[in-house]
C-alpha cells in the first residue's frame, strides 16, 4: 500500500486524526404524493465552536444524539431535544467518545470510546446514568451499526479497513470485506445491512448490501464519486450528499441515478454525514461550522 493511499484511510476513517470544526444542521424533510422529496427550514441545532458530528436519532424517542468536542479537546456526548430545544451532556468523561447509537434493548447509547493509549473500544452507556460497560476491546473499531441484539457490523481499523460481523456472545468476529467506508446502516424494513465498498485506484466506490439471512454481499448502486456518507428514509430512499447538495434514490427504482433534492436558500458547505428520524420527517446533517 503507497503512503498516499494510507494517509488517505487515515485522514477520513479514523476518530485519532484532528477534526475539524463542523455544525449540526435539522432540516424538515418534505415528501409529496409523487414521491419527489424537498428540504427545508434548516436550523443549526449545535451551536457550539468546535467539533460536533456523528447524529443518530433515538428510534422512539425526540433525541438526537451526537459527539461533541468538550473544552479540554475531548469528544463527549450529547443530546438534543426536538420538542424542548435543549441539549443535554450525556458523558464527560477523560476518554473520547464517538458515534453514539441506541442499542437493540433501548436502554443504552453504545459508542467507541477512543483512549489515551490509542485503543478505540465499543462500549455503552446506560441512558439511566451510570459508567460505561466495555463490550469489545479486542479490535481497534472505528464505526459499529447493531444487526441484532448479539451481534454487530464493525468498520475495523488496520492496514486495510474492514468490515465485520461481531458476536457478543461467542466473542467471535469473521472479516466479510475490505478497504470500505465508514457508513455502515441497516437498511429499513430489511434483513440487510448497507456499506461502501472503495477501491484503492480511485473514487469509483459502490454501496453494497449485506444479506443477514443469505450472508450474501450484492451490489447496489455507485456512490456520488468519492461519497461516502448516506442515511436511509423509512420508506427506501438513499440520501447522499457532494458536500453541498443533497442527492435521493429509492431501492424502488430500476435505474440507478441519483437525484438532486431541493433545498432551501441555505448555503451549506462540507456536507458529510447523514441521519434520518425515524418517522422521515427530519434530517439531520453535518456541515462546514
Amino acid at each position: 500500500m503507497n503512503l498516499m493511499w494510507t494517509l488517505a484511510i487515515l485522514m477520513t476513517a479514523c476518530p485519532v486524526i484532528a477534526q475539524t470544526p463542523s455544525e449540526i444542521f435539522l432540516l424538515d424533510i418534505r415528501t409529496d404524493p409523487k414521491g419527489t422529496i424537498s428540504l427545508t427550514h434548516p436550523k443549526n441545532i449545535s451551536q457550539h465552536r468546535g467539533y460536533d458530528n456523528q447524529p443518530f436519532f433515538h428510534p422512539s424517542q425526540p433525541i438526537l444524539y451526537y459527539s461533541s468536542f468538550n473544552d479540554d479537546g475531548r469528544s463527549d456526548l450529547r443530546g438534543y431535544n426536538l420538542n424542548t430545544k435543549e441539549t443535554e451532556e450525556i458523558t464527560r468523561t477523560n476518554e473520547r467518545e464517538y458515534s453514539p447509537t441506541i442499542t437493540p434493548d433501548g436502554k443504552h447509547l453504545s459508542c467507541i470510546i477512543q483512549r489515551d493509549d490509542d485503543s478505540q473500544d465499543l462500549g455503552k452507556y446506560p441512558l439511566a446514568g451510570g459508567p460505561a460497560e466495555v463490550l469489545i476491546d479486542s479490535l481497534k473499531i472505528g464505526y459499529h451499526a447493531w444487526m441484532n441484539p448479539n451481534e454487530l457490523l464493525l468498520f475495523v481499523l488496520g492496514e486495510s479497513m474492514t468490515l465485520q460481523i461481531y458476536n457478543l456472545k461467542k466473542g467471535s468476529h469473521r472479516v466479510l470485506a475490505s478497504n470500505i467506508g465508514r457508513s455502515l446502516h441497516r437498511i429499513p424494513s430489511q434483513s440487510k445491512m448497507s456499506f461502501v465498498q472503495k477501491t484503492e485506484s480511485g473514487d469509483d466506490w459502490t454501496i453494497r448490501t449485506y444479506d443477514m439471512n443469505s450472508q450474501q454481499i450484492k451490489t447496489l448502486i455507485p456512490t456520488l464519486k468519492g461519497r461516502e456518507d448516506l442515511t436511509w428514509t423509512p420508506d427506501g430512499s438513499l440520501l447522499m450528499s457532494d458536500g453541498t447538495q443533497i442527492f435521493s434514490w429509492n431501492l424502488k427504482e430500476s435505474t440507478p441515478a441519483w437525484k438532486p433534492i431541493a433545498m432551501s436558500s441555505a448555503k451549506l458547505t462540507g456536507i458529510t454525514r447523514l441521519a434520518v428520524s425515524p418517522d422521515g420527517k427530519k434530517l439531520a446533517l453535518v456541515a462546514d461550522e
